[in-house]
């Protein structure tokens, strides 16, 4: 999302976002799956309140008036390579409150020039409730009308929503979505719809340019865009790295491999997928105990950075819950959020990076959160929803 997409968007009045409970056990159950297959199994990132949080939430400001300027966020006083969240998060207006809202038109009356993020709600069983929400950089949520998306499962009949992070377009102009055995994408902008036949139980999706990354089980396809050619490519969509959308068509692609004492960051080529180099994860920039123990979600890069949620030790306990920031080139974990061990298990995957640097990702009580690693800084962007949200680039 860049300044002339939220400029836009402040334009239109911001609506809050009502609370609700946690979606979380569609996660848990591909974790699981993930422990037999030995590969992480992020099959349902929900953004919804974990029950329980830690953290106060203090009110939103008010909505702003037309050609609002929202006043800077106070500076933080330090920056440490370990940081921890406030007690209170606040949460500045932001433009993408408006999907606590239902979907006020269909997208094929109202086709998008670029969407800023889906949102799918789901039940109490984290089935979806209801039509995925696609916010354009109008500030109108449309519905998803023209087609049904069926769950992703896996060969053990787990199941989860085909709405996960990383379905949409770094651009905002398409969706992807796994099923089994197809390949679903949407042009946004058109509300065309396209179906690539393909074998075995899809469950993720990864742009990688104009490619989507498409997989499950030990199976990922690489699917172009423009042409539907598709071919099976050596590298898991479950350990792949979501690329840097500004990094180019033949950027590497990175994968987090291992668990405790054998953490690896991979490098491959960007079409052949052949191992360009190898980097075990590092932790010298971090005062001990502090380590990584294994990675979970999807990782996402920016420029030399990247982000993924994790398990971590602590000067408290070993297996807290925490984000990372590596440098891409070294494997070395320059920065980490340590997130205490008062928090379920799996609770704060990250989902992206803005386009200042700041990580994206849900925090309890907030279903989406930026926290700036260079500066410290951790605001609230939308409080506490039911469902499962994929921003663009």
């Amino acid at each position: 999302m860049n300044e002339q997409d939220l400029r836009r968007l402040f334009a239109v009045s911001v609506e809050d976002v009502l609370p609700s409970r946690p979606a979380t056990a569609g996660w848990d159950r591909a974790r699981r799956t993930r422990r037999t297959r030995r590969v992480l199994g992020a099959a349902v990132l929900a953004v919804a309140l974990l029950g329980g949080g830690t953290m106060a939430v203090r009110q939103p400001s008010p909505d702003p008036p037309l050609n609002h300027t929202v006043a800077p966020s106070v500076e933080p006083t330090h920056a440490d390579p370990v940081q921890r969240p406030p007690a209170e998060l606040t949460f500045p207006p932001d433009p993408l409150n408006r999907l606590s809202g239902p979907a006020t038109v269909p997208l094929s009356e109202r086709p998008v020039q670029r969407a800023l993020a889906l949102f799918q709600p789901v039940d109490e069983e984290n089935r979806a409730d209801g039509p995925v929400r696609i916010l354009g950089d109008d500030g109108v949520v449309r519905g998803l009308d023209v087609v049904t998306l069926a769950p992703t499962r896996d060969a053990g009949g787990n199941e989860a929503t085909a709405v996960k992070p990383g379905v949409l377009s770094p651009d905002g102009r398409w969706a992807a979505f796994a099923q089994t055995n197809e390949l679903i994408m949407v042009d946004l902008t058109t509300a065309g719809v396209r179906r690539i036949p393909l074998d075995g139980y899809l469950e993720l999706v990864v742009w990688a340019h104009d490619r989507v990354l498409v997989g499950g089980d030990n199976r990922t396809y690489a699917v172009e865009r423009d042409t539907e050619a598709a071919g099976t490519i050596d590298v898991s969509a479950w350990n792949v790295v979501a690329p840097d959308p500004e990094a180019g068509r033949e950027a590497a692609l990175i994968e987090l491999t291992g668990e405790r004492g054998g953490l690896t960051l991979r490098s491959r080529s960007a079409r052949e997928a052949t191992i360009r180099s190898e980097q075990r994860i590092t932790h010298d920039a971090l005062p001990p105990p502090y380590q990584v123990n294994e990675f979970y979600g999807r990782g996402w890069l920016h420029g030399g950075r990247l982000a993924s949620a994790a398990w971590i030790t602590s000067n408290e306990i070993d297996g807290a819950e925490g984000v990372a920031v590596l440098d891409s080139r070294t494997g070395e974990v320059t920065h980490l959020l340590d997130l205490g061990r008062e928090r379920g298990k799996g609770c704060c995957p990250v989902l992206g990076w803005d386009n200042k640097g700041a990580v994206l990702l849900r925090l309890e009580p907030a279903a989406l959160a930026r926290w700036d690693p260079e500066t410290g800084e951790i605001t609230g962007v939308i409080r506490d929803l039911r469902g499962v949200l994929a921003l663009a680039g």
